[in-house]
């Protein structure tokens, strides 16, 4: 195992001014996607969309990796370029979500656990002949007054870790993704507890199994109250409650955040996001994985039509910039409608 190359690889991950695009939506997820704009999902209207995304001009001033799909690391650009090279050659690193879902934990009710450990070695080696020089695993906390148990969040914790050491192993830098989801009525303070608990247990895992901690990226959620709360909490107190969490569980030797937006709204994403940069410097780099709050505007944009690429790709790259101002806590509301 390299771990220089594989530090260098997390390092260009979160470069500074930069995020990382989220586009690997499964199949049966972008054709939900699709559906809110009346276009069918097929394999030709997603390579249209992906192509759309990844050829925007001037996109690697801003984007620093791209989270692909199988079907769509296995596509290629509309000159016949694979994907996956197309976005090497333009300094972006490409990378390709590993799990496969989740299931139900037994006698834990409302409570899940990543799959995808089996034959993860082989697929890992066949992503890197494809162009993969990271991988993402999605683990699922859910919240409410007696959730998570202990069990779901070891279990979510034994199963990143050896998902993150098989990475290394094949050379790849793992995203190490636990997410304490936003679904729900409780506080803010409980989401703190929650999320301090996890990160602990993540950490433990990943240390029990000898993984390297300047080789990952971490893709948490933001310390924030449920959606259904009745009194959210304004984004200056989501900021700093963030930054107090990861601050007291996150090893300064980890390169970077990248969070994810987990259901908050585009301009949300960003204005927490910068909130916390705006109370920097931090020992570790604070930047952007987000999926939706990079392409709900896009997406929407193009509504499946040839004749708006140009006008959808030039939404992404004003989100993707307003993203890239929120890494030095520079982004204000006013300039959405610039």
């Amino acid at each position: 195992m390299d771990l220089s190359s594989l530090s260098s690889i997390a390092q260009s991950m979160v470069a500074p001014n930069k995020g990382i695009l989220a586009a690997d939506e499964s199949t049966p997820t972008i054709g939900k996607r699709f559906a809110t704009i009346d276009t069918e999902s097929t394999e030709g209207s997603r390579q249209t969309y992906r192509n759309l995304l990844f050829t925007s001009p001037n996109m690697s001033e801003y984007i620093s990796g791209v989270i692909l799909f199988d079907e769509t690391i296995r596509q290629s650009t509309n000159d016949g370029t694979p994907f996956a090279e197309h976005l090497t050659s333009i300094g972006v690193v490409p990378g390709i979500k590993v799990d496969k879902g989740i299931k139900g934990i037994p006698f834990c009710d409302g409570e899940t656990v990543t799959e995808g450990l089996d034959g993860l070695g082989d697929r890992l080696s066949e992503y890197y002949e494809l162009g993969a020089r990271f991988a993402k695993w999605r683990a699922v906390i859910n919240i409410s007054n007696d959730l998570p148990s202990k069990n779901c969040i070891r279990l979510n914790a034994h199963a990143l870790a050896r998902y993150a050491g098989l990475c290394q192993q094949a050379q790849m830098v793992p995203i190490v993704e636990p997410e304490v989801l936003m679904d729900g009525s409780h506080d803010i303070d409980r989401c703190f507890d929650v999320t301090s608990e996890v990160l602990q247990e993540v950490f433990s895992e990943l240390n029990n199994q000898k993984v390297a901690l300047n080789g990952i990226v971490l893709k948490p959620n933001m310390v924030i109250s449920g959606m259904d709360a009745a009194n959210r909490a304004d984004i200056p107190t989501v900021a700093s409650a963030t930054v107090k969490c990861l601050s007291e569980n996150v090893p300064d030797e980890v390169p970077g955040i990248a969070f994810l937006s987990g259901g908050q709204t585009s301009e949300e994403a960003t204005a927490h996001l910068s909130s916390m940069n705006e109370m920097g410097p931090h020992p570790w780099q604070l930047t952007f994985s987000y999926g939706r709050a990079l392409q709900a505007e896009p997406l929407k944009a193009w509504s499946g039509e040839d004749g708006n690429i140009a006008a959808a790709q030039e939404t992404f790259i004003k989100r993707s910039r307003l993203n890239s101002l929120a890494r030095t806590g520079n982004y204000h509301p006013q300039m959405e409608e610039a």
